[in-house]
């Protein structure tokens, strides 16, 4: 049988160092309505006291690169949770890239086949790849699939505005990033 292509080996800290920090990320953002929409999620994001007392403990740094672009909902959906976590995490540094600014990481991350953003590169102190996290939580993106799948895409959506609305405090989200925030920073298998 013959062995398939090996993806090229991927520099990480090279690719965190390019990236731009959220602020410089957000004020060069091409949609001020999205932008604005972004700012004022992240301040208002809640976190409870148990993720805070997390948050603020983590044992090392966790670097987090992020393939986002202003235009997208997803992004304006789910940056602003990234964010406030950073906000609560000392210990937690995210970089911005475009996707065509790193062709061969974003091939890495596609969904289902499908060019989808955003996609949260999970990378402990050294580097080293932890996780991925995106487009969008979990329970959705099996929707999203399920509606290809079946061939109906728009129930499909439909179903996920659904799930969208049942957890407007982003309760998922928040896990989902936590575990892989707590796997990049573990000191022990």
């Amino acid at each position: 049988m013959p062995r398939p292509p090996i993806l090229p080996l991927i520099d990480w800290k090279v690719v965190f160092d390019s990236g731009e920090p959220y602020e410089l990320w957000i004020s060069a953002a091409e949609n001020k309505e999205h932008a604005q929409a972004i700012e004022e999620m992240r301040k208002a994001q809640p976190l409870d006291a148990h993720v805070m007392g997390l948050l603020g403990a983590l044992a090392r740094p966790v670097h987090v690169i992020a393939i986002a672009e202003d235009w997208c909902g997803d992004v304006v959906r789910h940056v602003p949770v990234l964010e406030a976590m950073a906000d609560a995490a000392p210990q937690l540094k995210t970089r911005y890239i475009k996707r065509d600014q790193w062709p061969d990481v974003f091939a890495r991350f596609l969904t289902n086949g499908g060019e989808a953003i955003p996609r949260f590169v999970f990378l402990s102190d050294a580097f080293v790849e932890c996780g991925n996290w995106g487009p969008m939580p979990a329970a959705c993106r099996e929707l999203i699939a399920r509606g290809k799948a079946s061939g109906d895409g728009a129930a499909a959506r439909q179903k996920v505005a659904a799930l969208y609305a049942a957890d407007d405090l982003k309760r998922n989200v928040v896990s989902e990033l936590l575990d892989l925030i707590d796997i990049a920073s573990s000191t022990v298998p």
